[in-house]
């Protein structure tokens, strides 16, 4: 499997690419999930990767974001996905705003499947993402990286 490990001090994620872009990004100890197509990543987008998960490690927002290969998903997904990037640091939408967003109020539970199917948590942000009653619900990096991640960012918890 062709991966690259990121060091961080919260542990080593690892980044596959393709030739579009990041495809997956796992958070440390995760079991290695293989993209079928996977290339050695140029230097630059290793290092623009590199950069925007320490940047968002610290609670900033990247300058730079790698190309990212959102590839895997339905159009639907996609679409979530790209909401996902307009959520700013340090804030939060529910998952019933952002179906909103699609013009499909009824879909909050499909925005949380493809939250839940993000290949790229953290850069895409589906960590800001939350129930309508504010909880905390389902991460697919897990709930302690939710928590932390939404820490980092300077948001309160409990939210409700």
């Amino acid at each position: 499997m062709k991966s690259a490990l990121i060091e961080s001090e919260l542990g080593p994620f690892r980044a596959q690419f393709t030739e579009t872009g990041l495809a997956r990004l796992q958070f440390p100890r995760a079991k290695a999930t293989p993209v079928a197509d996977a290339i050695d990543p140029p230097a630059k987008w290793l290092r623009q990767t590199t950069s925007a998960l320490h940047t968002m490690l610290q609670g900033k927002t990247p300058r730079t974001l790698p190309p990212l290969d959102l590839s895997a998903g339905t159009a639907f997904r996609q679409a979530v996905w790209n909401l996902l990037l307009a959520i700013p640091g340090g804030t939060v939408q529910t998952y019933g705003e952002l179906a909103h967003q699609l013009n499909q109020p009824k879909a909050a539970r499909a925005v949380g499947g493809a939250c839940g199917a993000n290949p790229i948590p953290l850069i895409v942000p589906c960590h800001r993402v939350i129930g309508a009653n504010g909880s905390l619900t389902g991460f697919s990096g897990g709930m302690k990286w939710k928590i932390r991640l939404l820490s980092i960012e300077g948001i309160e918890l409990p939210l409700h």
